[in-house]
């Protein structure tokens, strides 16, 4: 399989640079050996901006007069729609029932069209759309060019750190650690790069485990607080994490919220559940990672004001 090279990454970081900020490291104020890379302070609250931006940029005029069409529980639709309003591209955004709606209402405010379907009838839609009006797809994590533009946090966390021993990434469809994994072991092979995902969506976990793409349910994943981890990895994003992650862990629901809770008080981080699993696998599984300078991304805070008033008082 074709996997993404640090060149693709370098081609997406010239690409984004006018729309996506460069986010910096932040040191976390409970951990002299840990730093945020907060994500959540994009325009659009998340990482997706970046591979977003970056597909978009790379489609031909024709491609962009008939406009792109994304399925999403959120974050990439909101990057998509804001990246394709940037570019001056129609956006439909396919949403599944039960999204948060201040995901769906940014979307809308971005520009975009908004479906809204049962959890399971997602793509199949998005194909709908696509086969009806020749509308070009981007997934959120199942393409080269997504990837390759999430990996560009990646690159910053190198250039900012450059001697980061571990790098914690959450895993949901896996676009974000696959982009994540490649560029940092490209520029520094001896940090140890690893996923992070809720136990009660621990597909990548057993992907991983199978050497296959194993599918959970909507029923079970749709049972973590993380909505955005819910997805399930690709046979492209497991073909990077294979051949590039060191490793994954899980973390619990009341791990992830109270991860959460610290990042809100303490790091002053406005973030969504799915945004705090990677510290909270620092935070409570430091036992099953290595030691040293360690990063964890911080990828999004895009919660709903009573989630966020809940997680304020989380311990």
């Amino acid at each position: 399989m074709d996997l993404v090279t640090l060149d693709d990454i370098r081609a997406a970081a010239a690409d984004i640079a006018p729309t996506v900020l460069r986010t910096p490291l932040l040191a976390a104020p409970w951990d002299d050996g840990l730093w945020l890379k907060p994500e959540s302070l994009q325009m659009v609250g998340s990482f997706k901006l970046r591979g977003a931006t970056h597909a978009v940029a790379r489609l031909d005029p024709d491609a962009r007069a008939r406009g792109v069409v994304t399925h999403s529980s959120g974050n990439h639709g909101q990057a998509l729609a804001y990246a394709a309003r940037a570019a001056g591209v129609p956006c439909t955004v396919v949403v599944p029932e039960g999204a948060p709606e201040v995901k769906v209402a940014r979307m809308r405010a971005f520009g975009a069209e908004v479906l809204l379907v049962p959890p399971a009838r997602r793509l199949a839609e998005a194909q709908r759309i696509v086969a009806e009006t020749g509308a070009t797809l981007v997934p959120p994590f199942d393409d080269r060019r997504i990837i390759a533009g999430q990996g560009t946090v990646g690159a910053e966390i190198v250039a900012d750190l450059p001697d980061v021993d571990v790098v914690l990434v959450p895993v949901g469809g896996g676009g974000l650690a696959s982009g994540v994994a490649t560029a940092v072991k490209a520029l520094r092979p001896s940090t140890a790069v690893y996923g992070v995902e809720p136990l009660l969506a621990a597909d990548a976990r057993d992907s991983l485990a199978a050497g296959r793409v194993v599918t959970w349910d909507v029923e079970l994943t749709y049972r973590t607080c993380a909505d955005g981890l819910r997805t399930n990895l690709s046979e492209l994003t497991l073909a990077h994490l294979r051949d590039r992650l060191d490793g994954i862990v899980t973390v619990t629901e009341e791990e992830i919220r109270a991860a959460a809770g610290r990042l809100i008080r303490e790091a002053r981080l406005v973030v969504e559940p799915s945004g705090a699993v990677a510290a909270a696998a620092r935070l409570f599984r430091a036992g099953e990672l290595p030691p040293g300078r360690t990063v964890a991304v911080v990828t999004g805070g895009n919660a709903d004001p009573q989630v966020l008033a809940d997680l304020l008082t989380t311990a």
